[in-house]
């Protein structure tokens, strides 16, 4: 059985076991959601531990998932979010039904996103088609300039995965059996976005600026609880202050002077729960 918050589920499809470099087994399974959707879980063998592989959408084989398995499973590194208890009563990746969007704002309900964004830079973002044959992709207009790109740069650019990813979904659904148009490319990175180990870092930087403003934590000692020391050449002991600034986006990091708006969800993990003792789940964005 997998349980999610209030929402529970049975496991359809067992599709692999394997044992964690850390020793403990899990297993991949494939569980029914809504309208026919699908979920691709990694969990241990009781079922603790639910990580969201890819969300298949219903007109998706299950053979899919088993490709999804391959790659998942031969990556280095291997890493997802936390299974949400929404996921059960979402639709697959790409297969935002219309219905879902409603139609104007009602008091309590959260209003639907612009259909133009812009970030604090004062870029605009929208959806557009391009080229021959039409392709529908993001497009970025900046100081009279317009490029393509990917859905994952519209997220950093905003620090948010919400409402790219309902915008996307909308527009996939609209075109999705539209010969003239062509949606594969971003509906792969939609996928691509759910299934990277890759994440934001906004909120774990905003919680280790708490910490340092409200509990008094150091950065020298957040870094020093994950393991992370530097000496001088008296033998002294200190934190790295800067691998953990470059971490949570408070440094740059890299040649081209910009702080990276994205940590490994492993690093994530080790500075939640190691460098400020809290749950990793209290600082994912997703």
């Amino acid at each position: 059985m997998i349980i999610s918050g209030s929402k529970t589920a049975t496991p359809r499809l067992l599709l692999h076991g394997y044992t964690a470099a850390c020793g403990s087994a899990r297993k991949i399974i494939l569980i029914d959601a809504a309208e026919g959707s699908r979920l691709l879980v990694d969990c241990r063998s009781d079922g603790t531990d639910q990580r969201l592989i890819a969300h298949l959408a219903a007109d998706e084989p299950d053979e899919n998932a088993n490709h999804v398995c391959h790659d998942y499973l031969a990556a280095a590194r291997r890493g997802c979010r936390a299974l949400r208890p929404s996921d059960l009563c979402s639709p697959g990746e790409g297969m935002l039904a219309l219905s879902a969007r409603p139609a104007r704002h009602r008091a309590g309900q959260a209003a639907p996103p612009p259909s133009v964004l812009v970030d604090p830079g004062g870029a605009r973002y929208r959806l557009a088609l391009c080229g021959q044959p039409a392709e529908l992709r993001w497009q970025r207009e900046r100081a009279c300039a317009t490029s393509i790109v990917s859905a994952r740069e519209v997220v950093a650019a905003l620090q948010d995965y919400e409402p790219v990813r309902e915008l996307s979904r909308l527009a996939i659904t609209v075109y999705r059996y539209d010969r003239r148009v062509r949606v594969a490319t971003l509906a792969l990175e939609l996928r691509r976005l759910e299934a990277s180990p890759i994440v934001l870092n906004r909120r774990l930087r905003e919680a280790v600026l708490r910490a340092v403003r409200e509990r008094g934590v150091s950065l020298s000692a957040i870094a020093i609880a994950c393991g992370r020391m530097k000496h001088d050449t008296r033998g002294n002991g200190s934190g790295e202050t800067s691998w953990l600034a470059r971490r949570v986006g408070l440094l740059p990091d890299g040649p081209a002077g910009l702080c990276n708006p994205w940590v490994h969800s492993d690093t994530l993990a080790l500075i939640a729960r190691d460098g400020l003792g809290i749950a990793p789940r209290e600082v994912e964005l997703g």
